[in-house]
């Protein structure tokens, strides 16, 4: 039995793998941080929400009896949410990384995060370097097991106006009716990452993968998605 916790529960892939594992019999137990009431429409008893905080003061919620066995992220926001591209930073990068450090220090062995495609440390562009700067400085924590899934765009319905992307993902969708192997190579669905994801936790856990660094491209994601 494998106890998890998850960062960005709320968000468009973080909500499709809180339902995985909340649907998982192997799980008993899921720690959401969130700052509002995580999505539990089973009502199940396995969801024990972190309640909101400062997020400064996540990292010394993070739970320790008992210490999750995989954390999951998949927390991030917008320039325009979060008003400038520095507190974008803040929450894309400082906080994931404060989070990764205690879950680190608390004995998880396997770290699974939600990046992207584009993640470059040394871009111009700050969308993907600061995906590019959390994934090395991550790595550098030394988790038995770090697991970094790059999806392309990713499909699904969002909360938020982004209407770049918006606009891609209608094309998307266009698409995909058309045939689905016209979106195969720049689109994951957020459900199957969100699959993807666990599935990839849970191999890295029951031994399945040698201890190390696993980073999972869109066409990797698709195949695991569907496991």
């Amino acid at each position: 039995m494998t106890t998890v916790a998850i960062a960005g529960s709320t968000g468009l892939v973080g909500s499709h793998i809180l339902s995985t594992l909340l649907a998982h019999p192997s799980i008993p137990s899921v720690y959401a941080y969130a700052r509002r009431a995580p999505p539990n429409p089973t009502a199940s008893p396995k969801l024990l929400h972190i309640p909101s905080a400062p997020t400064d003061d996540w990292p010394a919620q993070f739970p320790k009896d008992p210490c999750p066995k995989i954390f999951f992220s998949g927390l991030g926001t917008t320039r325009g949410d979060a008003g400038s591209v520095e507190a974008q930073r803040k929450i894309d990068v400082d906080v994931n990384f404060s989070l990764a450090q205690a879950a680190k220090e608390a004995g998880t062995e396997c770290y699974v995060l939600i990046s992207s495609g584009g993640a470059n440390a040394a871009s111009m562009l700050a969308y993907p370097k600061m995906k590019g700067e959390l994934e090395e400085k991550v790595k550098a924590l030394g988790f038995k097991h770090t697991v970094i899934l790059r999806p392309g765009l990713i499909q699904g319905a969002r909360d938020e106006s982004r209407p770049a992307e918006a606009v891609a993902r209608s094309l998307a969708g266009w698409m995909s009716k058309i045939s689905p192997r016209l979106t195969d190579f720049w689109v994951n669905d957020a459900g199957v990452i969100a699959r993807a994801a666990v599935v990839a936790g849970l191999k890295c856990v029951d031994g399945q993968r040698g201890a190390g660094v696993w980073e999972i491209g869109q066409g990797d994601i698709e195949k695991l998605g569907q496991e």
